[in-house]
């Protein structure tokens, strides 16, 4: 172990980059590590979750209609409360509400930014003990400063945003944020509770040798998509070209797209014609971070997704991401 060794926690970096631009206020800084406090009360819980009584149902559904687990409830409740104690944040959406929640102090009211959140990722994994993450994201504010947030502030395309990130429930907890800048990943340490750096400037690798797909609803996909998967699945003389998985958490699938390389890609199929995946609340984000690692998002084989006008807060959308060069190489085979 070296121990002169300099290891910089969350709120030392987000500190330095205030010092490198010194027209900036500090509202993101102290948003993202309100977000990252949040983070780490989560992370308490579901790392006791199999000796508490937060797994399993809550006994009602969020606004998809989907099952809500115990423990998607404590990290919604967490999330907004940090928030909404903040003065960074003049309101939030989240998956799991209905409406935006507005915040109607006069600090909040005065901040910049709105933050749209998936609490829990990945929540049908939470009884099974597999990973499971957060997905936010951070936008300017389009109404004036000092009154209330309206739903035009959450209902930017994805272009707009001014930060994203995940924190995932792991083998380790991880926060991993992008800004217009770079893309930069936390370790929590355990022992200090504290995000340190352990990722700085996270790239995706341009190529891969990774796909992931749910195949079982292979025959539902449209042809084109179902040509892109037979060339993923292809096997040559060594029995082999790509690798197949899937985990059922856009956290965990992101995630390891963006440290090992790779393409996810959630396609619409039968009921869900227009996708399944949330536009504001986990593609935009994961699109933004992405991109800045140097990886493509698409919602179609030629529609880029950051740039989708949100028509509404829970909008679904297809999804198609990840290394740059294989991303291009699917681009191809769907729009033949």
């Amino acid at each position: 172990m070296n121990l002169k060794q300099k290891v910089m926690t969350l709120d030392e970096f987000t500190i330095q980059e205030l010092r490198n631009y010194p027209g900036a206020t500090g509202q993101l800084s102290g948003l993202l590590r309100d977000i990252g406090l949040a983070a780490k009360r989560v992370n308490v819980e579901v790392n006791k979750a199999g000796i508490a009584d937060i797994l399993g149902e809550a006994g009602k559904t969020n606004v998809q209609g989907e099952s809500v687990k115990k423990l998607d409830v404590f990290a919604n409740e967490q999330f907004i409360n940090s928030l909404e104690t903040s003065i960074y944040c003049c309101g939030v959406a989240s998956e799991e509400n209905e409406h935006f929640i507005p915040f109607t102090d006069e600090h909040s009211k005065k901040s910049k930014y709105v933050v749209l959140m998936d609490p829990l990722d990945g929540s049908s994994n939470i009884d099974v003990n597999v990973s499971i993450g957060t997905i936010f994201s951070v936008y300017r504010r389009l109404s004036p400063e000092g009154t209330e947030c309206e739903l035009e502030d959450f209902l930017q395309p994805g272009t707009q945003q001014i930060a994203a990130g995940y924190i995932i429930y792991g083998s380790s907890t991880m926060m991993v944020y992008a800004t217009r800048r770079s893309v930069q990943g936390f370790t929590l340490d355990p022992s200090i509770g504290e995000f340190c750096m352990s990722h700085p400037n996270l790239k995706c690798p341009p190529d891969s040798d990774i796909f992931s797909v749910n195949v079982g609803y292979y025959h539902l996909y449209e042809q084109n998509i179902r040509h892109s998967i037979d060339h993923f699945m292809a096997r040559n003389e060594n029995d082999r070209i790509y690798r197949h998985r899937f985990v059922g958490c856009m956290v965990a699938e992101i995630h390891r797209t963006l440290i090992q390389g790779g393409i996810f890609m959630y396609p619409a199929f039968g009921k869900y014609l227009s996708g399944r995946l949330r536009l504001c609340y986990e593609c935009n984000p994961m699109s933004f971070i992405m991109e800045k690692a140097g990886g493509v998002a698409m919602a179609t084989g030629k529609q880029r997704l950051l740039e989708l006008k949100p028509a509404q807060l829970h909008q679904r959308v297809p999804i198609f991401i990840g290394s740059k060069n294989m991303m291009e190489t699917w681009k191809d085979i769907v729009n033949k």
